[in-house]
């Protein structure tokens, strides 16, 4: 008798996507008039203001130059390779003719910058996340100008991030493919044996053999489209070695006649192999895979042909759009905030002492500069509460101080509040420099408290099953990150702000980490706190999704949060059981 209430209880709640899809269609957004937060900026605030203001225009300044960098990708030469010898169209130019328009959420651009074994600019890719046929979908595009489109070991971390963002989002994955397989000549100083100075060949060790390493790409995609997260290919270049595998492992796949190859060896393998002299398009050419092996499934004369095979296949994926979406009007972006989005610029804190009330962010960032808090009066150095941004419901916690023990407490309340209501989480993060000294009994006893409501708190939020977005508004430090779902805590998109701090410890506070009376070794670890934390360091090793500009936090946000809603509107999510025949 009990197990069959169990068994009809999983049922009932089982609802199959075409339900849930349909019912969201038809469902009316309750109302709600949440309180206006009226948080100008004060005379008293002015000279903090002016000081993250001046800070904030030196990081948009070094922001800029790395962005440019980024464009340029391999250069002058290996543009002028790319385009005229072998003319080929550039990713961005690709990027074009697939999406709808360029207004594209694009992901960890800065990623392969100021790395031991020089600057990969976007790591050799283009990842992010853009509309085809009104559909979101994430793209993987080689930039064959850096290196021939060769992976390095950024590259293979940048698109594992990016297969996990359409798994977690359900995300249809487009891959354009120009990619010559692993970068053989990767060489990084060794520091395992102190007497050796020489460069060691370090490809293999770190691009091959480990789970989250380059086999994980194709696991990836076996395992999407098992879960009915569709994968299509577009070969518009060379696919070499583990290249080969993308287009193949694909549901579907599109290539172009004479610049596009799929061979695991090229042409001069063959020859030290067997002697033997062979054409690239002879060997694994667009009419051998179309007409002979059958690899891919569209023969296209030329580039912009293949991309419009491509967004056809984008036309036929199981997804129910709403109709103003599907009639490629822009969807309402929520009333406007009351403040205007630059004074963010001086909100933005250059330091922890340069911190000024959070809610003048929230004001910034919110529809209509509206919120409605929860537990106002309790636990005050953590602000919670609802609002709407760009027409989405979310619950917001954010640091406005160190997060103690009753700010824990509410914290954990406020994640399992939003959890049971199914309400996205976005958290702004901004965490004390360093951790609670213990110099007393009684602060031995509050920080054992504090301890565990933090530990009740991080456990909230790993559990918690609703979406989570992070943005690192200041500083991102010690274990009160990771309560206010830091990296390891598996968000669906992390961004920083130019001015954000990813550390143990802020810089100028390593004491906290040493003895006493070690002055030079402080004074040498906090110059290599204040290289090592700052955000365009985090970026170029991908311990986020991004840095932001403050300014265009909302629109981000508001993108984000739109591609998390998308899968609800595909209309069926689980394989169906076939019905057994018996011949």
């Amino acid at each position: 008798m009990h197990r069959s209430i169990i068994r009809f209880a999983e049922q009932h709640w089982q609802c199959p996507a075409r339900c849930v899809s349909s019912a969201v269609k038809r469902r009316k957004v309750l109302r709600s008039v949440f309180p206006v937060l009226d948080q100008p900026l004060l005379p008293i605030q002015r000279h903090v203001y002016e000081a993250n203001l001046r800070h904030s225009i030196a990081c948009r300044k070094k922001y800029s130059e790395l962005k440019e960098k980024v464009r340029k990708g391999g250069g002058e030469s290996g543009i002028a390779r790319h385009t005229q010898r072998n003319r080929k169209l550039l990713v961005r130019d690709r990027l074009h003719l697939l999406l709808d328009d360029e207004d594209f959420l694009e992901l960890s651009p800065f990623a392969g910058l100021g790395l031991p074994y020089g600057d990969i600019p976007s790591a050799g890719c283009l990842t992010g996340i853009g509309r085809i046929n009104g559909l979101w979908c994430l793209f993987i595009a080689n930039d064959a100008t850096v290196k021939g489109g060769t992976a390095y070991p950024i590259t293979v971390k940048k698109q594992l991030r990016a297969q996990e963002i359409a798994i977690q989002n359900r995300l249809p994955c487009v891959y354009l493919v120009d990619s010559g397989g692993a970068f053989l000549p990767l060489q990084v100083v060794c520091t395992g044996r102190p007497a050796c100075s020489s460069l060691c060949l370090n490809v293999q060790s770190e691009i091959f053999p480990d789970k989250n390493q380059g086999g994980r790409t194709f696991y990836n995609e076996a395992i999407m489209s098992a879960m009915k997260i569709p994968q299509v290919a577009v070969v518009c270049g060379s696919c070499t070695a583990g290249g080969a595998y993308i287009p193949t492992m694909a549901e579907e796949a599109v290539m172009v006649h004479r610049i596009g190859t799929i061979f695991l060896g090229g042409p001069p393998l063959v020859k030290a192999a067997t002697g033997e002299e062979v054409t690239p398009e002879e060997l694994g050419g667009a009419r051998l895979h179309a007409e002979v092996s059958g690899c891919v499934d569209h023969f296209a004369w030329e580039e912009k042909e293949a991309f419009d095979y491509t967004r056809n296949i984008i036309s036929t994926l199981n997804f129910q759009l709403p109709e103003e979406e599907e009639e490629g009007v822009k969807k309402d972006a929520g009333e406007e905030p009351l403040f205007s989005s630059e004074e963010l610029l001086g909100l933005a804190p250059q330091s922890y002492s340069h911190s000024l009330d959070v809610k003048m962010i929230i004001s910034r960032l919110t529809d209509g500069s509206r919120f409605q808090e929860f537990k106002a009066r309790y636990g005050t150095t953590l602000v919670t509460g609802f609002a709407k941004i760009s027409g989405h419901l979310v619950g917001i916690v954010a640091n406005n101080g160190v997060l103690s023990r009753d700010a824990a407490l509410k914290g954990s309340h406020f994640v399992q509040l939003c959890d049971q209501r199914d309400v996205p989480l976005l958290f702004l993060q901004n965490t004390a420099p360093a951790a609670a000294l213990t110099l007393s009994a009684a602060q031995a006893e509050a920080n054992s408290n504090r301890l565990k409501a933090q530990g009740s708190m991080m456990s909230a939020v790993a559990c918690a099953s609703v979406p989570k977005i992070t943005v690192v508004i200041g500083g991102c430090h010690g274990a009160d990150s990771y309560a206010m779902c830091g990296r390891a805590f598996d968000p669906n998109f992390l961004f920083l702000w130019p001015n954000a701090r990813v550390s143990l410890t802020a810089p100028g506070h390593a004491a906290s980490l040493l003895p006493p009376d070690e002055e030079q070794q402080e004074e040498n670890l906090n110059e290599r706190l204040k290289e090592e934390s700052s955000a365009f360091f985090s970026s170029g090793r991908m311990w986020d999704d991004g840095v932001v500009l403050p300014q265009d936090t909302r629109k981000v946000l508001g993108d984000s949060l739109d591609i998390i809603k998308q899968q609800r509107y595909q209309l069926s999510t689980e394989k169906q059981r076939s019905v057994v025949l018996r011949v």
